[in-house]
């Protein structure tokens, strides 16, 4: 028998940084005519209706959301998880709400420009293949590497620029969480290969941007002025 297909994402909005240049924290600044979070979780709701979505939100702003979702009449459903003291405590925390038969996306809330062939192509693989699917992207840069006699070029070509959401079989992620937080861990897809899940690596779109700064909010209100937005 075919298994059912149960999709979930966890959408990490757990930091409180003002990089952005704002006095909130960046997801929940403007862009366009609604909060950042907002376009986030309705690219998600686009993608798929029936998707359950987790939110991760920092301590002490559940009734600022609460807030926002009265005066912008958000209504997609959703289930809410505080943050931890990092991005592994935080998602580790959202992964309590979801069940093992769950194929689970974690994604960051600074991306509100992901596609829904995006979302797609990583829950399909993660599903069909029963591992880690995460999206890239091309490193278009000149890159160097630091010696200690100073530095040395890199073949970009080598190189991929991941983003997010990175998509897996929930029970193994959940296990994969089961262990002490490390520096070393830089995304999920970092602490599923420490647990044995294989990764595989999906198209992903170089309109789905992480708005960290006061220039991406920038760039990301024009894009939404212009309407050039990913489908």
């Amino acid at each position: 028998m075919i298994p059912e297909k149960k999709y979930s994402v966890i959408i990490v909005a757990g930091g409180k940084g003002l990089r952005a240049g704002s006095d909130l924290p960046k997801q929940f600044c403007t862009i366009g005519t609604k909060p950042m979070l907002m376009h986030t979780i309705e690219a998600f709701y686009r993608f798929d209706y029936r998707l359950r979505i987790v939110l991760i939100l920092p301590v002490g702003y559940t009734l600022l959301w609460e807030e926002l979702c009265a005066q912008y009449r958000f209504s997609i459903a959703h289930e809410v998880a505080i943050g931890g003291d990092s991005r592994f405590q935080s998602v580790k925390n959202g992964l309590e709400l979801i069940s093992e038969e769950e194929t689970v996306g974690i994604h960051d809330a600074a991306r509100p420009f992901v596609s829904g062939s995006v979302i797609g192509r990583c829950y399909e693989t993660a599903f069909e293949h029963d591992c880690g699917a995460i999206p890239v992207i091309d490193e278009p840069n000149s890159v160097r590497r630091l010696t200690a006699g100073g530095s040395e070029p890199v073949n970009r070509a080598a190189l991929k620029i991941v983003q997010t959401p990175q998509v897996f079989p929930a029970e193994r992620l959940k296990q994969a969480y089961q262990v002490p937080d490390d520096p070393s861990f830089t995304d999920d897809a970092s602490v599923a290969e420490r647990a044995g899940i294989k990764i595989r690596l999906v198209p992903g779109d170089e309109r789905n941007i992480k708005i960290t700064s006061s220039f991406d909010l920038e760039i990301a209100n024009y894009l939404k002025r212009k309407g050039d937005e990913p489908v």
